[in-house]
């Protein structure tokens, strides 16, 4: 008889994730689809900002395998303008309000505590913070639902993080402090472990192929030795993967996205976030069987 098991406990099972109206287990790689109700998205600006557009978006990546819909309405980009309040939450209510049926979770792509606020009202079941709850009002704004809280790590600010080569001494071991430091505000204040997971912010204030590639080498070791939280990864078309393939059109990076997204849930990560579904999806379900495959007894 021979079994096999993967090395490094990489493929340990996150614990369930609280997450609004639902709870998320991860006996397989969860797909986040990103649904970008912006103009001026690094990779499909202006595409969905109409709100049928939108709509039919969501509905093509659920169908397509998404089990979480990431809806923002402000670019992240580097070196994005902020969007006013009131014209954000024009672009992202009517949208998830319309998608509250839709079967899967919705979240929202926010910083801004009166979006979440909003977005939680309007039916959102997670909030994908880029700022780790850190600014003020942020907690408040998610204390007294049950949504799922994406934790990201980011150096610096969306305007500035990619102006000035980003320093870190161990760029794992700071993402793992910020996580700890993170986890343990968020229950200090009386949120449930349960409803957190991490996202080590690929892009957000990380040398272009230096530390993202760390972090993705290492990506189960960003995550703290006392935690089981699930990990988020999303680097779906991003210029990392354009350094090394030689894209520079952020749509030909597809291929490079699944590959990424691939090599994410081998080094653990259970969620990865794409634009990409149809193809990722495939792509994992084959992962899934050779894991399975290799776990079978003979």
């Amino acid at each position: 008889m021979l079994s096999s098991s993967p090395p490094n406990g990489l493929h340990t099972v996150a614990q369930p994730l609280q997450c609004g109206r639902f709870t998320l287990t991860f006996e397989r790689p969860l797909i986040m689809g990103i649904l970008n109700v912006t103009p001026d998205s690094f990779s499909d600006g202006g595409r969905f900002v109409a709100r049928e557009a939108a709509l039919a978006q969501a509905e093509a990546m659920i169908r397509d395998g998404a089990d979480i819909i990431d809806i923002g309405g402000e670019s992240t980009r580097p070196g994005a303008p902020p969007v006013p309040l009131d014209e954000e939450l024009e672009r992202v209510i009517p949208v998830i309000e319309a998608l509250r049926a839709a079967g899967v979770p919705l979240s929202i792509d926010s910083y801004k505590p009166a979006v979440m606020r909003a977005a939680l009202n309007a039916g959102a079941d997670m909030v994908n913070d880029i700022w780790g709850f850190r600014r003020e009002g942020a907690l408040d704004a998610v204390r007294d639902s049950a949504c799922g809280l994406c934790v990201m790590h980011m150096l610096g600010e969306p305007q500035t993080m990619q102006l000035h080569e980003p320093v870190y001494l161990d760029v794992v071991e700071a993402v793992r402090e910020f996580f700890g430091e993170r986890v343990g505000t968020l229950t200090d204040a009386g949120l449930a472990v349960e409803r957190i997971c991490l996202d080590p912010g690929f892009g957000f204030g990380k040398s272009v192929t230096g530390h993202n590639y760390d972090l993705l080498a290492r990506l189960a070791d960003t995550r703290p030795s006392t935690l089981r939280v699930p990990l988020l990864a999303g680097m779906s078309r991003k210029s990392m993967l354009g350094a090394v393939t030689g894209r520079t059109r952020p749509a030909d990076r597809v291929p490079a996205s699944v590959a990424a997204s691939v090599c994410a849930v081998e080094r653990g990560a259970s969620i990865v976030r794409v634009h990409d579904v149809a193809a990722t999806s495939d792509a994992l379900k084959v992962w899934q069987a050779v894991r399975n495959a290799g776990n079978c007894t003979q």
